[in-house]
């Protein structure tokens, strides 16, 4: 039985809490950065074109960014603890159904799922870091949890290579089930209900325009190099979308409990921070879905030697995230959330660099190594300096706005930087316009070996790489002008 929630929590009580959000986080990382791997593979095995394999992405983007809003306003009112517990079932049962999928439609579908349940458990468990720890002591803790979830996510790339390589990708959806068992028996026991007593209603109106909105924007940046930006359809879904999108906000100024209220944008640190979050996860999102076709289909790296790649990130954010959080809270967020997003640029800008017959050390070692120290600088500060910026209350709304703009970052990178590939590529190859699509789609999947091929997707890859080095300084200068100097506190 979970104790009550008015006696004080001793330290191995709130690490016991801790590892429950951990366990429960770790779902999303293991199977996200997994999953990125294995995709040359799935599109092979399904043969799925290349905005087929885009959707199997996009598909738990674009539901875990539209709802993940109310999963923390769901949290705050209905208990911070049920409905991670909830979310914790949703995804498992919807990673059965990938499992199982027979093919690539209805991989999009239960992956569309997963998002829903990602949508619930993601902010639930960093309410539940938000209501355990003081401000004080959150840094630290967003460290931890930050630095936990970059060994089960950067581990996820080896297995997920090595199931791909020798065993079935399938299988990669399968490691969810025992830890989603052990993270609900640890919270069952250890974890207290907590949650904001003034909250009520939620905002199912809002919750639909985001989805829609959402949903026709990234289906036309993603159908657009097929079809052309000329299509009707695609004119129709783009217009469309950013009306609904601009219900969206409309809705949410009039709504008596938003999902996103809009007043919490009147905080420079938190409007400030949100951007520096798109921004960032646009680079990071982007360049992790497409570094492993260059490694695997340029460079002819297997799928765990891909996976083999994202070790630098995994050493370190897991040794030094907790580093990170304790400097954050002693001297502030603005040199961590300034300094970090630039070096993660510098970091994306090396891995742009690397030549196409690159080997490991030549290669992605020096990029992703720089990637990672900038990442593990940002990442904790972020997400306290986002929690700090508003009353306590309100803690699940905004790490849900937070990873709302996250996850939405990482919906458009894929869609946005699918169409300068797709642009680049058609520009450089040496085929008819009509059909560069075509061979786009081969180079990727692996049916297209001649080498000029293969050296234009590499120069395609510079492009997209070279867009997302950008946007990383991008937000290290909005960090240094708008993060707080030390963590805020609620007034």
């Amino acid at each position: 039985m979970a104790p009550r929630t008015e006696e004080p929590l001793s330290t191995s009580h709130k690490r016991w809490i801790l590892a429950a959000t951990v366990l429960g986080s770790s779902l999303t990382f293991i199977d996200g950065s997994a999953l990125g791997v294995a995709l040359p593979s799935i599109q092979s095995d399904l043969g799925a074109g290349l905005a087929a394999v885009q959707w199997v992405s996009n598909a738990y983007l674009l539901t875990l960014g539209a709802l993940v809003l109310i999963g923390g306003a769901a949290g705050d009112r209905f208990g911070r603890r049920k409905v991670f517990l909830i979310g914790v079932a949703v995804f498992t049962l919807a990673s059965i159904a990938c499992g199982l999928s027979p093919n690539v439609q209805a991989l999009i579908g239960a992956r569309a799922v997963q998002g829903v349940g990602a949508a619930l458990l993601t902010p639930g468990a960093l309410a539940l870091i938000g209501a355990t720890f003081p401000p004080g002591e959150r840094g630290k803790a967003f460290g931890a949890w930050a630095g936990a979830g970059a060994i089960f996510g950067m581990v996820g790339p080896l297995v997920g290579g090595w199931l791909a390589d020798h065993a079935d990708w399938r299988a990669i959806f399968w490691i969810n089930v025992p830890l989603a068992i052990l993270a609900v028996l640890i919270t069952v026991k250890f974890t207290p209900e907590s949650r904001d007593e003034e909250a009520k209603g939620l905002d199912g109106l809002g919750a639909v325009l985001a989805v829609a909105g959402l949903g026709a924007v990234t289906w036309g940046l993603t159908a657009a190099p097929d079809l052309g930006m000329g299509n009707p359809w695609i004119v129709g879904s783009l217009v469309g979308g950013v009306l609904v999108l601009a219900g969206f906000l409309w809705a949410e100024a009039r709504e008596k409990h938003p999902m996103m209220p809009l007043s919490l944008f009147r905080s420079p640190v938190f409007s400030g921070i949100n951007l520096l979050t798109l921004l960032l996860y646009f680079a990071l999102g982007g360049a992790m879905f497409f570094l492993p076709f260059e490694l695997i289909r340029v460079h002819g790296w297997t799928a765990t030697g891909a996976g083999s790649a994202m070790l630098p990130f995994a050493v370190i954010m897991g040794l030094f995230s907790d580093l990170a959080g304790r400097i954050a809270d002693r001297f502030g967020a603005k040199l961590s959330l300034s300094v970090g997003p630039i070096l993660a640029g510098v970091g994306l800008a090396l891995l742009a660099m690397m030549p196409s017959d690159a080997g490991y050390v030549a290669g992605p070692l020096a990029g992703m190594t720089v990637l990672a120290i900038g990442m593990t600088l940002a990442v904790g500060p972020l997400t306290a300096a986002v929690m700090g910026a508003v009353p306590p209350g309100h803690t699940g709304v905004a790490s849900g706005i937070n990873n709302a703009v996250a996850r939405v970052a990482g919906l458009l990178a894929v869609a946005l930087l699918g169409m300068v590939l797709s642009a680049v590529f058609t520009l450089m190859i040496n085929v008819n316009p009509e059909h560069a699509r075509e061979v786009l789609g081969q180079v990727m999947g692996g049916q297209w070996l001649e080498r000029e091929g293969l050296d234009v997707f590499h120069q395609a890859y510079q492009a997209v790489m070279a867009v997302c080095a950008a946007c990383a300084i991008l937000s290290g200068i909005v960090g240094g002008l708008t993060a707080p100097g030390r963590v805020q506190k609620p007034e």
